[in-house]
């Protein structure tokens, strides 16, 4: 039987999502506690891997175990395993065909940059910060640049496995919230980084230091070496993932910071 769970957690204490052999990733966390439950060990798939220090507010992962529980279980069960930075929002049985990653039509990442003189506290690691005034319609007007099919070889990280910096920008949006900016991306797939790169450059537009249209040059070059530098991670959240209807999974797309 194969099931699917919505998760959400705060990544700041962990070393990204993917296993690692010091155990220290979320991906470790959820098998230990879903391990627990099902009485077996297991292995879960996520719909997209998180860096160390990002968040997310509905990640979707699929498992498989012959266990026969309620779907409560499997989401209350779980969650008194799970330390407090994760918990489980949903569990659904679906089709063996489901594969939380392939099965993906879409992802969607929002990043979250306080932009005030003071560095937060309250929202310490839950926010990107700048400290000098950003113009949030040059950083809009410039995103604008990425809709549509390129090549984003200008964003990908040195380490990014993907076969192909090619991807599908569906929408991009900088809008201001009072003193916090929020970047939302919509997109087929995303190279490693590619987000947190992306946020670099609109910053660096925002601040002045580059015109709107040095993005457009930026992804002709596909030259990483010409890109701002990879902001930090801590206002980065993965905020779902869209599905094919047949599978009837309950909403997977959270706005960040509601409900």
């Amino acid at each position: 039987m194969r099931l699917a769970l919505g998760i959400e957690y705060d990544g700041t204490s962990f070393c990204g999502f993917q296993s690692q052999p010091s155990r220290c990733g979320v991906q470790d966390a959820l098998e230990r506690a879903i391990g627990a439950i099902a009485g077996h060990p297991l292995t879960v798939v996520a719909a997209g891997r998180t860096d160390a220090g990002v968040h997310a507010a509905s990640q979707v992962v699929h498992f498989d175990s012959e266990a026969v529980r309620p779907l409560t279980a499997w989401v209350r069960g779980t969650n008194a395993h799970l330390p407090s930075s994760v918990a489980v929002l949903f569990a659904q049985s679906v089709p063996a065909d489901f594969h939380a990653r392939f099965s993906a039509t879409a992802r969607h990442y929002t990043y979250l940059l306080l932009n005030r003189p003071e560095r937060p506290a309250l929202l310490a690691g839950r926010v990107g910060w700048y400290h000098r005034p950003l113009d949030a319609i040059a950083m809009h007007t410039a995103a604008q640049s990425l809709v549509g099919t390129h090549d984003f070889t200008s964003f990908r990280a040195a380490e990014c496995q993907a076969k192909s910096p090619v991807k599908t920008i569906e929408r991009a949006v900088v809008v201001a919230q009072g003193d916090l900016l929020r970047f939302e991306f919509t997109a087929n797939a995303f190279l490693h980084h590619m987000v947190r790169n992306i946020v670099g450059a609109l910053v660096a537009i925002g601040a002045g230091k580059a015109p709107v249209a040095w993005l457009t040059a930026l992804i002709a070059a596909r030259d990483r070496t010409l890109a701002a530098p990879t902001f930090a991670p801590d206002g980065l959240y993965f905020a779902g993932a869209d599905y094919p209807s047949r599978f009837g999974l309950p909403p997977t797309v959270r706005l960040v910071g509601g409900r």
